[in-house]
This record gives structure tokens, C-alpha cells and sequence, in this order.
């Protein structure tokens, strides 16, 4: 049942037609559809948002500047609407059928799971680079390219995708460096980036340059600072999926959970959608994938009540 502050307590008693985990755009997008679809849902969130960091989100139509977390806050005011529970505890187990162990031993039953729990970022061990992250040190230049245009910007070596992320940015500036640190550049690399105006500065970086909370340079190994007022990282995605590999959802070669296009997985009656399963998606993106997958579980349980209604009825007529 819902609690005051939105929230609600497990009471053990009752069967969800879904519970869905994770409480970013795309858990709370499915949320609202099959709650306005009259489906009784829980939804179970950690309180560990990816974009947490960052102060404003772009891209989406209507709410292009939005901090995230007023659009998690405008979400989840709008799923209760529908009746929608909201629990914040972190699942530590699920056994097939589906119960969902909530950590400290409450158990919610439903009959069928959508994993929302998105990815987290492994930043390159720099100092300055957790302080800095999703204020001057950035990834996206979708996301936040525009706020930092016409300034000096850096690209930090650390990926193949750097030089991709280092040419895309001259779209939004005219002096873009690409600092090489741990990256090996080929010739056809090198020319593409000279020809297109990108300068290419070989050397390692050691720290971000911080003063007075404000991104100054990338310091490198031999004393040099690059001035810069922004730095972009290419960093590595990994995805929040235990739960998905615990019910031995398949993979593909790179090591992410495969899902059909409506998010359904290998495993009968779980979908996934948003980052856990699609690390390029942004909130916009994400947000879709959790409609899309509402509408796919809703018409699955009708299927399968369908299909018990039939043979409740069969077996009373026989009984006539």
C-alpha cells in the first residue's frame, strides 16, 4: 500500500501483475502505462540514478533543461495516480516465479518482470575526475556539447570512441584537442583528425586542474597544462544486469543481455529496456523502450488471462 511520502510497505500478501525494478525514465515510463492500463504494479528502486550528477537534462521534448531528478519527482507523482506502488529497497534475490527478495527479507510476488536498472560508468582513475563529473567533465555531446559550445574542449584518450567523440564535437566548437593518454592513434586516425581540424596532443594525463570549482586544464606527465574549460571521456559502460544474468537471460558477444524489440528477454515473462540493456540510449530513448514493453506485457498477462478464463469456463460447462 502507498504510504504518505509516495513510497510504500511490502505486505506479502498480494500478487503484482509487474513488478519493475528501477525507477529511472524507462521503469517509470512502463509504470505509468500499465498502471493506466489497470494492471497492478510495484515499482522497486535503489535511489541510485545514473544521471545523478548531472544538473540538467537535454533532449527531450518538453522537458529539454530539466534537472533529472524533477523528472523522476514529476514520474513518479504521475504513477501514483494510477495506484502504482513505489518501494525504495534494493532486490537482493529472485526466484523463479516470480518472487523478489527485497534486502532485510520482504518478498514480493508477481507475475511478470521488467528490469530497468540502467548501467554505471567506469571513469578512468584520474584525480579530479569524480569531483568534476557531469559538471565540466562530460561524455555525451548530445547531452551536454551545447553548454560548453565556442569553448576550448578536450577529448581524453581513454577508448577507441575518443576519436569519433573528439571529431563529432567540432560540430559545437572550433578548438577541440585530443589529449592521447592511454590510446594508440593509427595514421588514417591521425589524418582524419588533422584534416578535420582537431589538434592531437601525445602525452599521458595525470589530474583534471581544479580552481576555485571550476575545470582549468588536463594536466600531463611532463608538467604541461592544456587549457581547457571542458573535458569529454569516453567511458566504459557496465551494466547493472545481475539480476538478468541470476535468471540466466542470454547474452550477445559483447556481454549484454539480448532482448527482442520490445525489451522481451530470453527468459518468459522478463523484459528489459533503458541502459541495462542499451548503453547509447539517452533519457528520451530510454523512456520509449519502457512504453514499448508496457504494451507488450499487457498484452501477454491478457493472453494468459485470457487462456485461464477459457478453461475455467470449459471446465464449468462440463460440469453443466
Amino acid at each position: 500500500m502507498n504510504t504518505g511520502d509516495g513510497s510504500a510497505e511490502p505486505t506479502g500478501d498480494e500478487v503484482y501483475d509487474v513488478a519493475v525494478i528501477g525507477a529511472g525514465a524507462a521503469g517509470l515510463s512502463a509504470a505509468l502505462l500499465l498502471g493506466r492500463a489497470r494492471r497492478r504494479v510495484v515499482v522497486i528502486d535503489a535511489g541510485e540514478p545514473r544521471n545523478a550528477p548531472a544538473t540538467h537534462m537535454h533532449g527531450f521534448l518538453s522537458r529539454d533543461g530539466l534537472p533529472p531528478a524533477t523528472l523522476l519527482e514529476l514520474g513518479q507523482a504521475e504513477i501514483a495516480r494510477y495506484g502504482v506502488d513505489v518501494i525504495r529497497a534494493r532486490v537482493e534475490h529472485i526466484e523463479p516465479g516470480y518472487e523478489v527478495r527485497l534486502e532485510g527479507g520482504p518478498v514480493i510476488r508477481a507475475r511478470r518482470l521488467l528490469v530497468a536498472t540502467g548501467l554505471r560508468d567506469e571513469l578512468p582513475d584520474l584525480p579530479g575526475v569524480r569531483e568534476r563529473w557531469g559538471k565540466d567533465l562530460l561524455h555525451c555531446p548530445y547531452c551536454h556539447a551545447y553548454e560548453v559550445r565556442d569553448q576550448p574542449l578536450a577529448v581524453l584518450g581513454t577508448h577507441p570512441g575518443a576519436v569519433h567523440q573528439a571529431l563529432l564535437l567540432r560540430q559545437w566548437s572550433e578548438d577541440v584537442v585530443l589529449v592521447t593518454h592511454t590510446l594508440e592513434l593509427s595514421p588514417l586516425e591521425r589524418e582524419q583528425l588533422d584534416a578535420f581540424g582537431v589538434n592531437i596532443v601525445e602525452g599521458r594525463a595525470v589530474r583534471l586542474v581544479v580552481d576555485d570549482d571550476r575545470l582549468r586544464g588536463v594536466e600531463l606527465t611532463d608538467g604541461r597544462v592544456i587549457p581547457r574549460t571542458a573535458v569529454f571521456v569516453f567511458p566504459r559502460p557496465a551494466s547493472r544486469d545481475d539480476l538478468l544474468a541470476l535468471l540466466g537471460c542470454s547474452k550477445d558477444d559483447q556481454g549484454w543481455v539480448v532482448t527482442d524489440r520490445t525489451g522481451r528477454t530470453s527468459v518468459p515473462g522478463v523484459w528489459a529496456v533503458g541502459n541495462v540493456v542499451d548503453p547509447r540510449a539517452q533519457v528520451i530513448a530510454a523512456a520509449g523502450m519502457g512504453s514499448t514493453a508496457a504494451f507488450a506485457i499487457t498484452t501477454d498477462l491478457l493472453h494468459e488471462d485470457v487462456e485461464h478464463a477459457t478453461a475455467r469456463h470449459c471446465a464449468t460447462a462440463d460440469l453443466t
